[in-house]
């Protein structure tokens, strides 16, 4: 079944690494460093799990591929964005993203604050042309819908709680808070973006929306652990962060045993939300199972 989900990421990832690139042309002048630091944050890694989900929530209503894939375009831009600030020196001050320096390493502070600023407008810009769908009122409901996933009551809000609460003993009811907002809330926007797409009926929304909560929370865990057992070179990034922080996390709060239970329980949680979608949401099941057993 893992093997199955990861050639599948594989062949999303490639498909959206290609139509990314056409949104991010290589500029020139005294934009060029700009452009470039775009390109650098975006192209050339990552799973695209967001995408993925935005493909697979699509097809389960028929979904114009070319329309889909615009959309997984801009949540992929959304995510870029936020990496290239969580990275700064002023969020987590991180040096390594993918195997490779950050961005404002690869090229300076400025450059990357910019860099973020423009691919997180650029995203919008990609929902709201025609190509994206036929109709203004769906275009309209897709960018409220990234909008409020994205900003102070999503993941902008969740970084908030994360800056605010590191050094201070948070409970599990408030670290499931921060990351439904910091981490849940795109990945919800993504599972609920085939059904605006689609039209679908709302309780179909809410449906993917609810699978989209127990799938994030279930990949944060993930991310927990591998921080604390996994290596940088593996990871892709630094590990061990959390505790030099004194960041409370799943797994400071319920030992590493404890979260790879809720974890998995979590993943099969999520796969029962889908059953309204019978076979057809099969990629979406093994996705679930899929992200608490990676290691990267």
């Amino acid at each position: 079944m893992g093997d199955a989900v990861e050639v599948a990421l594989s062949a999303n990832a490639a498909r959206v690494e290609t139509a990314l690139g056409a949104f991010l042309p290589e500029g020139e002048g005294y934009e060029a460093a700009l452009h470039a630091a775009m390109r650098y944050a975006t192209l050339g890694g990552g799973k695209r799990i967001r995408p993925f989900l935005v493909m697979e929530s699509s097809g389960l209503f028929g979904v114009d591929e070319a329309c889909a894939l615009r959309v997984a375009c801009a949540v992929e831009l959304v995510h870029c964005y936020s990496l290239v600030h969580d990275d700064l020196p002023a969020m987590d001050d991180d040096d390594l993203r993918r195997g490779r320096p950050t961005v404002h390493k690869a090229f300076d502070e400025a450059t990357a604050i910019l860099a973020g600023d423009a691919l997180l407008t650029r995203a919008f810009e990609v929902l709201a042309q025609p190509l994206t769908h036929g109709d203004a009122g769906v275009r309209a409901d897709l960018v409220l819908a990234l909008a409020m996933a994205s900003g102070a009551e999503g993941m902008c809000g969740g970084q908030m709680m994360d800056l605010a609460a590191e050094g201070e003993s948070l409970d599990i009811g408030a670290i499931t808070r921060l990351q439904r907002l910091k981490t849940g809330a795109l990945i919800g926007f993504a599972a609920q973006s085939g059904a605006i797409l689609g039209k679908a009926p709302a309780h179909m929304r809410h449906t993917l929306v609810a699978f989209a909560h127990d799938l994030g929370l279930a990949f944060q865990i993930a991310d927990d652990l591998i921080d604390v057992e996994g290596s940088a070179e593996v990871a892709g990034k630094a590990t061990g962060k959390d505790e030099a922080r004194g960041k409370a996390t799943f797994v400071s709060i319920l030992g590493v045993e404890r979260a790879r239970s809720q974890a998995r329980l979590l993943a099969d949680q999520a796969t029962r939300h889908l059953d309204i979608f019978d076979s057809k949401a099969d990629r979406l099941r093994q996705l679930a199972h899929w992200v608490v057993q990676r290691r990267n």
